[in-house]
């Protein structure tokens, strides 16, 4: 970002409006908070077998993430393929994309940071024609050329996001860049230029540099220059003309000239050869882009009705008639629901039921992955048992011992490090299930004859779990691992007999899967 004075600097009358705004945006805001957010999850690439667990882990590090993803999940607009609730994030990923749940991720920190803003109306606005642009360029990376397309969406999204800012930090100044362009000759980039002292594709360009996102996505926020846009043979220029094109599409959403007879004249002539779209296509996607935009906004408590009503009309006009649909019950998330003492939903069972039903589904699945298999069954253990810490450990014939391979919850990277032990066989609670197959369900750790079965390594790395659960990974009467998850409370509810079978049988399609895969 362009260097900002310091407090030893000349009065704040002397410097120009971007200067003064920069400076309040970095005095007054946790934006290195959000821009490293943002950043993290734009890491995340859908290369790599963990890149899915990585999202699943950041996501769920955060209830209110967790929350509007698993209620988008639940829309009408992805709910219709599958008519079951989806519990988890792992399902989530999977029935929604990776790409759909990363851009959406972005979107609803963008949105959590920015909507209880005083502006509010203005701030909504920007940001849903923000929302608006990354699901337009979502659909344009799945037309594109391009290896690792899905970065249009992230350009897009970010292509708004200048104004965003200026809403959001000067509302006074955003609003007198909207009265010049709407009451002159000149347009916006002119009036926030005059006002300003640069468009505000350029300010946000500034803010995703102090962000450090990746240039590429930064070079996007580019102008083009005037006139048809040209094919072209470098990635980072497509993205540029694909946020561009998205933006302005995402504009006249907003607007609601997208309805007018010839909307799409000016922007196919400029874009029409270079992205090779036409205005079938366009329509098409269109009818794409609002039903989702209706959703996501909803997903995020984002009211469209007061600014725009005519996206309002497309709960009616776009989705299927509430008649056609399977009817399905409503089935509360683990974060919401009513709990136990020891933090373990009442509706465990329902939950884990949900759980049981996923696997089936991604069991029948072409693109099933083994690695995105372990982890859904790991989650949903951790959330529908209300555990704090979840693993699952599986041996390692190089090293010869049991090494924790994918953990969730509470400070989960650093006590995956130093779960492990030695495969050769002690008599401890741990290679004791193992040996003899047999699952563990543990409501007080702290009696005696307990403690005397927990090895050291445990006693060390997890010294107050209290209540926690070890169910074993054999096949064919050999070890392969186990999973293993605790709570820092005694569980005096127990597991009943219902929810006891609903877990059995997450671990025998686990290993059923593990057999078939060799």
């Amino acid at each position: 970002m362009a260097h900002i004075e310091s407090a030893k600097s000349p009065s704040s009358l002397t410097l120009s409006p971007r200067e003064r705004l920069l400076r309040k945006i970095n005095d007054e805001s946790d934006l290195p908070t959000l821009g490293a957010a943002i950043a993290k999850v734009v890491e995340i690439t859908s290369s790599g077998e963990d890149s899915v667990s990585k999202l699943a882990h950041f996501i769920l590090a955060d209830v209110g993430l967790t929350q509007k993803i698993l209620r988008l999940s639940n829309t009408v607009q992805y709910r219709t393929t599958s008519g079951a609730a989806v519990t988890t994030i792992s399902r989530s990923i999977f029935l929604l994309g990776f790409d759909t749940v990363k851009t959406s991720a972005m979107a609803m920190l963008l949105v959590d940071f920015f909507k209880d803003k005083a502006q509010a109306v203005s701030v909504r606005k920007e940001l849903v024609r923000s929302l608006c642009a990354s699901i337009i360029g979502r659909e344009m990376s799945q037309r594109g050329r391009f290896p690792d397309g899905e970065e249009a969406a992230v350009a897009a999204l970010f292509k708004n996001i200048g104004r965003v800012l200026v809403a959001s930090f000067d509302h006074q100044l955003y609003s007198q860049i909207q009265k010049v362009s709407e009451g002159a000759e000149s347009t916006s980039d002119e009036a926030s230029l005059l006002l300003l002292g640069c468009s505000f594709e350029r300010f946000g360009e500034m803010a995703l540099q102090e962000w450090k996102i990746p240039d590429a996505i930064v070079q996007s926020m580019g102008p083009l220059a005037n006139g048809e846009q040209k094919k072209v043979t470098h990635r980072n220029d497509w993205l540029k003309q694909v946020a561009s094109f998205s933006d302005s599409l995402a504009d006249l959403v907003m607007s609601g000239k997208h309805k007018s007879p010839g909307y799409a004249n000016v922007l196919l002539k400029k874009f029409g050869k270079a992205l090779e779209i036409d205005l079938k296509t366009m329509d098409a996607m269109l009818v794409r882009v609002e039903a989702e935009t209706l959703q996501l906004a909803k997903s995020m408590n984002i009211s469209l009705a007061m600014d725009n009503p005519e996206l309002d009309e497309l709960h009616h006009t776009s989705a299927l008639p509430s008649e056609f649909l399977m009817k399905s019950e409503e089935l509360v998330s683990a974060q919401e629901s009513d709990r136990y003492p020891s933090g373990k939903p009442l509706n465990a069972r329902d939950l884990l039921l949900a759980g049981v039903q996923d696997v089936t589904q991604m069991l029948a699945s072409e693109d099933l992955r083994l690695s995105d298999l372990i982890l859904l069954v790991l989650e949903t253990l951790y959330t529908s048992m209300g555990f704090r810490f979840a693993t699952v450990c599986l041996r390692d014939l190089a090293s010869g011992r049991y090494v924790s391979r994918v953990a969730v919850g509470e400070k989960y990277a650093d006590r995956q490090k130093g779960f492990g032990f030695p495969a050769k066989a002690e008599a401890d609670l741990f290679h004791l299930s193992m040996s003899n197959n047999v699952d563990v369900m543990i409501s007080d750790a702290t009696v005696p004859k307990i403690l005397t079965l927990l090895p050291l390594w445990h006693r060390e790395l997890l010294p107050d779990a209290r209540s926690f659960i070890i169910l074993p990974l054999v096949i064919q009467k050999k070890p392969l691992g186990l999973f293993y998850a605790d709570r820092t409370v005694t569980a005096e509810e127990g597991v009943p007999a219902d929810e006891t079978a609903l877990i059995k049988t997450l671990k025998s399609q686990l290993l059923a899967a593990m057999m078939r895969g060799g």
